[in-house]
């Protein structure tokens, strides 16, 4: 589903991806994984045309995505940190990416599972950083695409939002979706990837399943598969 074929990004005298090369198919969860200034955020951007690389290609579905914009109507996104327009409320910005998708949205469900119901007419700058992040999910997840990005998307979340949250995730895979997301929190890239792809400095030092990864390392769990991974690397 996405190539990437000898991708190269600096910004300065950094290279933050170094003639990257990856490609990942179609369905399932895909955890990009690596320390801060790993090239994670970069990559992300690359496919969302919020960056342009400087050198090679990216291919979706086999087309060159540069300099073109309409595949972006077909990925669902939820960024990092969720920064919203302070003056409206959270049924406003939601009715705003409504009208701009233009597609049959699933809000109302999601809205009622996040208990987000009393706080639709709240402004979005009075709301806790995990009730925003409730927002942005329902923003991320209302129209139905087939990739959906998702850049550490726990942040702020308590425990139930957390469950919730991984069994859309795991809905989605099951409806044949294509997954991808960066986290810094191991345990959940090892309970839901299917596969992950460990970038460091901007090159990737592996991709595969968990269990390959394990096996590869001789730990026990990708934490420690990580740590070692690092520590041959420091």
């Amino acid at each position: 589903m996405i190539n990437f074929n000898k991708v190269h990004k600096s910004f300065g005298n950094l290279d933050v991806l170094q003639n990257l090369e990856l490609s990942i198919s179609s369905g399932g969860i895909f955890a990009i994984l690596g320390p801060n200034g790993s090239g994670k955020t970069t990559l992300i951007k690359c496919i969302l045309g919020m960056v342009s690389p400087d050198k090679g290609q990216i291919l979706i579905d086999g087309n060159d995505i540069a300099n073109q914009w309409e595949y972006r109507n077909h990925i669902n996104y939820l960024p990092q940190i969720a920064t919203f327009p302070a003056n409206l409320t959270v049924q406003e910005v939601i009715s705003m990416v409504q009208d701009l998708r233009t597609k049959d949205s699933e809000a109302h469900s999601l809205i009622q599972l996040f208990e987000l119901e009393p706080f639709l007419t709240k402004k979005l700058n009075t709301l806790s950083g995990g009730t925003k992040q409730k927002v942005n999910i329902v923003l991320t997840f209302m129209f139905d695409s087939l990739l959906i990005i998702l850049d550490e998307p726990t942040t702020g979340l308590d425990p139930l939002s957390l469950v919730q949250l991984k069994e859309i995730i795991k809905l989605e895979k099951e409806k044949g979706k294509t997954i991808l997301i960066t986290t810094h929190i191991m345990n959940l890239a090892e309970e839901i990837s299917d596969e992950i792809v460990f970038l460091l400095d901007g090159k990737i030092y592996f991709k595969g399943t968990i269990e390959k990864i394990k096996s590869e390392t001789k730990e026990s769990n990708l934490e420690k598969s990580i740590a070692k991974i690092l520590g041959k690397n420091a």
